[in-house]
């Protein structure tokens, strides 16, 4: 659907896949834009089996180069350079991403060239147009790590059903509706407040691999979706805090404190995977809106 912001969630699971999740991989879609966040092992066979084409990606952002986070990269490489991408394909991720990208063109000799843009980025709005922005924020986790959000901009649009008994004409008077100002037609003055309605902007969150720490809150604020790594339950919140993870209460008081609209667990550990509802209900006691997704669940908003 038009203008909706379609999320894919191609691997749910942690630093070992199981049988039913994959390494951790998410796509974001909008508009033209395909934007991959992380890409553990094994994520273009996720892309055949979501029936999604892996050429249309423009844009991957990597969390940290954990094996579990990037072992997909050689792969979607290969892939794109045997199915004659021809676009820029852009990169961007932590410090130290740079000579990554460029040490795995070192060790696996791809068929074909592809062309990269690839950058470090670290606490910035790093990508922007007239849609949407892009922000990055430092975690903690040992290497350098990212958080990141897709940020759609609010925008003024105009009320079709209002235009239509308006019987304004198409044409450049509806481009200053849009931009909030009244028009006179035929002696008749159209008030933009009248014929236009806000878009609220809508504000999706990616917190993979972190330990608990003070720029989370801030930096996720206000998020439609908060999509968070979910490691340990309760019970392990000194091993989370030894490995550097965090607890899905620890998450829930995140989306609660940050007012979150709605709390997404992933990288769950196999060790839940026959009472996944232990660590839901570690999240739902706190922040009544955690849901916990499935590899190959989509989300619109």
């Amino acid at each position: 659907m038009a203008n909706k912001i379609r999320i894919t969630f191609l691997g749910t699971g942690d630093a070992i896949p199981s049988r039913d999740r994959n390494h951790t991989a998410i796509l974001l879609n909008y508009e033209k834009e395909n934007i991959l966040f992380d890409c553990g092992e094994g994520t273009q066979r996720q892309f055949r089996k979501a029936g999604l084409n892996p050429c249309k990606i423009n844009m991957i952002c990597i969390s940290h180069w954990h094996g579990d986070h990037v072992l997909g990269l050689p792969g979607i490489f290969q892939t794109l350079a045997l199915s004659g991408y021809k676009k820029t394909l852009k990169i961007y991720g932590p410090r130290g991403t740079r000579d990554y990208v460029r040490e795995l063109f070192k060790v696996f000799n791809f068929a074909n060239e592809i062309k990269l843009d690839v950058k470090e980025i670290d606490k910035a709005k790093f990508f922007e147009d007239k849609d949407f922005y892009l922000e990055a924020e430092r975690m903690s986790h040992g290497s350098p790590c990212n958080a990141y959000t897709f940020v759609k901009k609010g925008k003024r649009k105009i009320d079709k059903k209002k235009l239509l008994k308006s019987k304004l004409p198409a044409g450049p008077l509806l481009s200053r509706l849009k931009e909030g100002k009244d028009i006179i037609y035929q002696g008749k003055k159209f008030k933009a407040k009248n014929l236009t309605f806000m878009e609220n902007e809508k504000k999706i969150a990616f917190v993979f691999d972190t330990n608990y720490n003070d720029r989370i809150i801030p930096f996720v604020g206000n998020s439609d979706l908060l999509v968070m790594e979910s490691s340990f339950g309760s019970e392990l919140e000194e091993r989370a805090k030894e490995y550097k993870h965090m607890t899905a209460k620890q998450d829930a008081e995140i989306a609660k404190k940050a007012r979150a609209k709605k709390l997404i667990l992933i990288h769950i550990s196999q060790r839940y995977d026959k009472d996944k509802k232990k660590i839901l209900n570690d999240a739902k006691r706190i922040f009544k809106n955690s849901v916990i997704v499935k590899d190959l669940d989509v989300l619109e908003i």
